[in-house]
């Protein structure tokens, strides 16, 4: 099934994103936190995709036909496209089609920082629009609630975001972020510039330090004042620091279904635990949302 089609079919779409592991980590790693997280049914499963290489090195495919095949969830792959050719594209697409999965996430990628960049795509809409003229996906992309770095501004990245609708994108999945106030500035921006498509917020609860660290480092998200105060309160505590960030990303996530957000996508970072808590949480509420359309 297209992922567009479960907008189509549910007012709240409910979904994982996991992670292929490293190199040097074993598969089962993936293995175990599919398994953990497969009977809790999400809408779907994203898989990530790893830095270099084709599909087979970074197991993106073979984790996505599992999640399809096995346990048959919707998958949707992520795919970069910098210092990509059309033909290795072609390759991958051509994989993922024998595995019988349906949805792609077309992402640029990071481009990288010590080599030329050679390839046939510069951007993710350049991406989609060679899927959509050679082959029969549903593409996904990617939104930021508190613009692009690579962008001036949010309204600069939402003016840009047309550009990936009418390359064929159906549905976007927001960058993580913590303040709902500037996803639903940013919600008002899309409609104003007659994006339509639906859009799910990407949350990842907070639940160690280390993590906190790395969010603020690399994503640039504004953090409020209350997961300061959590951190500095819990953050030697691992069980007590766990269920504070469950929690906030419960409340955070239950303000933005009492405000019609059309669906979250939870960054599980691959652990069961915190997945299976949030879902746990939140269940009652999605049943009862998605009853409306009964």
């Amino acid at each position: 099934m297209y992922i567009k089609e479960l907008f189509n079919k549910k007012r709240f779409v409910f979904s994982f994103e996991i992670f292929p592991p490293k190199a040097t980590s074993p598969i089962d790693t993936v293995y175990k936190t599919l398994e953990a997280l497969s009977d809790l049914r999400p809408d779907y499963i994203s898989v990530t995709y790893g830095a270099g290489g084709g599909s087979n090195q970074n197991k993106t495919k073979e984790i996505s036909s599992m999640i399809k095949n096995k346990y048959e969830i919707e998958a949707l792959a992520h795919l970069t496209c910098i210092s990509s050719t059309k033909d290795e594209i072609k390759q991958i697409l051509r994989e993922l089609k024998e595995e019988g999965v349906e949805n792609i996430l077309a992402l640029r990628g990071d481009i990288p920082l010590e080599e030329d960049v050679k390839g046939d795509f510069k951007h993710s809409s350049d991406l989609a629009r060679f899927i959509t003229e050679g082959s029969s996906f549903d593409l996904g992309g990617t939104c930021y609630p508190e613009g692009h770095y690579d962008s001036k501004n949010v309204e600069e990245d939402v003016i840009n975001l047309k550009h990936k609708i009418d390359a064929g994108v159906t549905h976007l999945t927001s960058q993580l972020f913590y303040d709902n106030n500037a996803f639903y500035e940013f919600m008002n921006l899309v409609h104003k510039h007659n994006i339509n498509v639906p859009i799910q917020a990407g949350i990842m609860p907070i639940t160690n330090k280390s993590q906190f660290d790395r969010i603020i480092a690399l994503s640039g998200a504004k953090i409020p004042d209350k997961y300061i105060k959590i951190m500095d309160r819990f953050q030697y505590d691992k069980d007590a620091m766990a269920d504070a960030g469950i929690t906030c990303a419960t409340e955070q996530i239950i303000d933005l279904m009492s405000n019609g957000v059309e669906g979250v996508h939870l960054y599980t970072m691959n652990n069961p635990y915190v997945a299976r808590k949030v879902h746990s949480n939140l269940i009652s509420m999605i049943h009862a949302i998605n009853r409306e359309l009964v």
